[in-house]
């Protein structure tokens, strides 16, 4: 069965939701026929990469709110974060544009790594306070999350899965995601936000059940065969 997931690395909600998501998933007793796929969602397309910059004085300009209303807010996620086994230094953040981030998930999502690059990613953005837009940071995120070097330098100096971006989006788009996490369990059900561990659970316990149904061969019996064990009648 699969698990879709929309999310942005600029989205602390999103990491938080990963690491709630993945303690649900650990409750669920069929995880090696869960497959989870990863999918694009920019927050803010249009913002543009500003290393000069804060994330308290970022948004402020963006949100509106005093300084010490942004570092109040800030605070509480980290300490959400916290709580979910999560350290956030909002201190060193990168205001940063998520496009080429979303571009080399695409590209590990074709080896099968994109869990991997989203944790690293996330990492990278909340935790060690890297800049997501800067191409040696990315390198050094794509061969961290096992992939070559100079394949992710090549996509970074090219158009490579902008499309692919692009498509997820429009996808999110058509199904109605107005924000993120979002999560959907064989295309059917839906969990938005980072929710309970118990939640997600539950979700893939329902989910499962119903795919299992719809997966199950029904067998008529009765004609004429040859058993396993080298019976013919």
């Amino acid at each position: 069965m699969r698990v879709d997931i929309w999310s942005d690395v600029r989205c602390p909600f999103c990491y938080i939701g990963k690491r709630k998501f993945e303690a649900g998933f650990e409750m669920f007793p069929h995880k090696d026929q869960i497959e989870v796929n990863w999918h694009s969602f920019q927050l803010d397309p249009n913002l543009e990469t500003q290393t000069d910059i804060n994330v308290y004085d970022y948004f402020v300009e963006r949100k509106g709110v005093s300084p010490e209303q942004a570092e109040s807010m800030h605070r509480q996620v980290t300490q959400t974060a916290k709580d979910a086994g999560l350290q956030f230094n909002f201190d060193h953040s990168v205001v940063a544009n998520s496009f080429n981030a979303h571009r080399l998930i695409q590209l590990a999502k074709t080896k099968g790594l994109g869990n991997e690059a989203e944790e690293q990613l996330f990492h990278a953005y909340f935790t060690a306070g890297k800049n997501i837009d800067d191409p040696e940071t990315l390198v050094q995120t794509g061969v961290a999350a096992g992939m070559e070097p100079n394949e992710v330098r090549e996509i970074l100096s090219s158009t490579a899965f902008a499309e692919e971006v692009k498509q997820d989006e429009q996808q999110a788009q058509a199904i109605g995601i107005r924000g993120v996490p979002f999560f959907v369990f064989n295309n059917r059900y839906a969990v938005s936000g980072a929710q309970a561990p118990e939640t997600f659970t539950a979700a893939l316990e329902q989910s499962f059940g119903e795919f299992e149904k719809e997966n199950k061969i029904i067998i008529s019996e009765g004609g004429d065969a040859c058993s396993v064990d080298g019976n013919c009648n």
